[in-house]
């Protein structure tokens, strides 16, 4: 009995019909970018001072400038550059009062203006930029600031609990009623974001994004690979997540032309109720038909699918198997991802590994969100070396293999980083290349994880492997605001120097699993366990084989 594999090699493994689904899909890829790290726009942060009541009518008196104006009424500057005084302080004057002159308003009241005491910013804030943001308009800066790394963390706390919750629902209900329901409740929840009224209704609605946006992408991810034939999955694959940085680079137009933050959510989140068009257009997977023993409606879809490829059905065809048959069945457990050494090293290694990817890759974004001059066009460029990235790996996997790419791709990051921090602010543009070598290092080495993690692990706990170590990236993406904005207070690149720390360990870990180009997939732990790795074991490998054989002859 045939397997689903098999007839789309006859039927065609990258047809017509693969090709409107992966270009259909591929635009829910492109719509996780503004909620993964639309945070660079939603919530930037501009300069700003405290407002002192009297200071806007005394300037017009006076007719000062802008600069004057900053220059007469806000605190300069604390020790070492420190921005806190002069941003989250203001000087205890009654500006309203009538003695106070023009030039140098503040001379008769002490000889020097650090003499003056200081008090918090009880009317609020003075924010220069033409635009809005959450932060502008709900003042998350000095004591509140915090509330912009929750706002962030939230949407990563809903990708970690929506992404383990949607391997069930999905094996459950069917991909295509899950990918639909996800769809409908991310799309309402975007819209009640942009029209929030308070930052609480604004991180419900953002956690609620959370939960289903990832969980719709992944669905939809699983809905491609399901569809195309074995030759063309991995390369699907990657350009699936390619669409994901095109995503990148509409968003920073989208956000270039809005510059107000409703503006802009509000028209990243409407494509979302376009998709709901897909349901007359994307069937139901074959495979999850037929794991449900539902070959009827498996069979119609098979038959769709080479009517649209212009490839006719076998006749011999009457019914379809899974392309997994197991006979003894196995429940997989936690305990068997450390139960056993190798195992559990890799274990170890890709949790910390998909942390890592996780922690640089939005790490880097917020950072240039805060360090960038031009935010768009740093922005833009930036996404622009993805793409290359997504070549290097489809060129060199399968000829150079998995783990020197991926330990080079991880070296490549951390270093990027750490001469970054030291790069003097003078030499802009030198900065702006090295940050974005480190993106491209980053981006490849977060893709080859996604490709290498299944490789490693034995069939029965293969699922669950990839879902535990692939939790670590919500992890990361929960820690990571806290890491870029508690950490630049302290010192603007202080950030980098953590990025490479982690990112040249990552690198260094990588080099201890074994190499799976032209590898099987291993079947049973003990395969998992004596996967090849470096050449003398591989030499001992064959040396008790030759004396495995000699032992009938005796």
């Amino acid at each position: 009995m045939p397997t689903v594999d098999d007839v789309l090699k006859q039927v065609g493994e990258f047809g017509w019909f693969q090709k409107q689904a992966f270009l259909t899909l591929c635009l829910l890829s492109a719509a996780l970018a503004p909620i993964y790290v639309g945070i660079v726009f939603l919530g930037f942060t501009p300069d700003h001072h405290c407002r002192s009541p009297g200071v806007a009518e005394l300037s017009r008196r006076c007719g000062w400038s802008r600069a004057e104006e900053l220059n007469y009424t806000v605190p300069g500057p604390g020790a070492a550059g420190d921005a806190f005084a002069r941003q989250c302080r203001r000087y205890e004057v009654d500006w309203n009062q009538s003695a106070l002159g023009c030039v140098d308003p503040l001379a008769g009241l002490a000889a020097n203006g650090s003499h003056l005491p200081l008090g918090p910013c009880e009317d609020g804030w003075v924010y220069d930029t033409p635009g809005s943001s959450i932060v502008t308009e709900f003042n998350l800066v000095c004591a509140n600031s915090w509330m912009l790394d929750l706002f962030q963390s939230s949407v990563n706390v809903g990708f970690f609990v929506g992404s383990v919750g949607i391997g069930y629902v999905a094996d459950r209900f069917g991909r295509k009623l899950c990918l639909f329901v996800t769809i409908l409740i991310n799309a309402t929840s975007g819209v009640l974001m942009a029209i929030s009224p308070t930052y609480t209704w604004m991180l419900i609605f953002r956690l609620i994004q959370g939960l289903v946006s990832k969980a719709g992408w992944l669905i939809s991810y699983i809905l491609i690979t399901e569809f195309v034939g074995p030759s063309y999955r991995r390369t699907v694959g990657i350009f699936y997540q390619v669409a994901f940085t095109v995503g990148l680079l509409v968003l920073a137009g989208v956000a270039y032309a809005l510059p107000h933050w409703r503006w802009l959510q509000f028209t990243v989140t409407l494509p979302n109720f376009c998709f709901l068009l897909y349901y007359w257009c994307i069937p139901e997977s074959p495979r999850w038909l037929i794991s449900q023993n539902k070959n009827a409606k498996a069979m119609r879809i098979i038959r769709h699918i080479a009517k649209k490829n212009g490839k006719p059905l076998p006749a011999s065809l009457q019914s379809l198997r899974p392309d997994e048959e197991v006979n003894e069945k196995l429940d997989p457990s936690f305990l068997d991802l450390v139960r056993t050494p190798q195992i559990r090293k890799r274990t170890l290694i890709l949790m910390y590994n998909w942390f890592t990817s996780s922690v640089l890759y939005q790490g880097l974004i917020m950072h240039m969100g805060l360090a960038g001059d031009n935010i768009y066009l740093d922005f833009f460029y930036s996404a622009l070396v993805e793409f290359p990235a997504a070549f290097i790996i489809i060129f060199t996997i399968d000829r150079v293999g998995r783990r020197y790419p991926w330990a080079a791709s991880n070296i490549l990051a951390g270093a990027a980083c750490l001469a970054s921090a030291f790069i003097p602010d003078d030499l802009q543009w030198l900065k702006m290349t090295v940050a974005c070598l480190g993106r491209m290092g980053i981006t490849m080495a977060f893709e080859i994880v996604c490709l290498v993690n299944a490789e490693l692990f034995p069939t029965f706990i293969r699922n669950l492997g990839v879902l535990v170590c692939s939790s670590m990236c919500d992890i990361g993406g929960i820690i990571a605001p806290f890491l870029v904005y508690r950490l630049t207070d302290v010192w603007l690149e202080l950030p980098l120097v953590v990025f490479a720390v982690v990112g040249l360990v990552a690198g260094g870990l990588v080099l201890l699993l074994p190499e799976t180009k032209g590898e099987a997939l291993p079947e049973t732990i003990e395969e998992a366990e004596n996967m090849q790795r470096p050449r003398k074991n591989k030499e001992k490998m064959i040396y008790l084989q030759v004396k495995k054989l000699d032992v009938p002859l005796d």
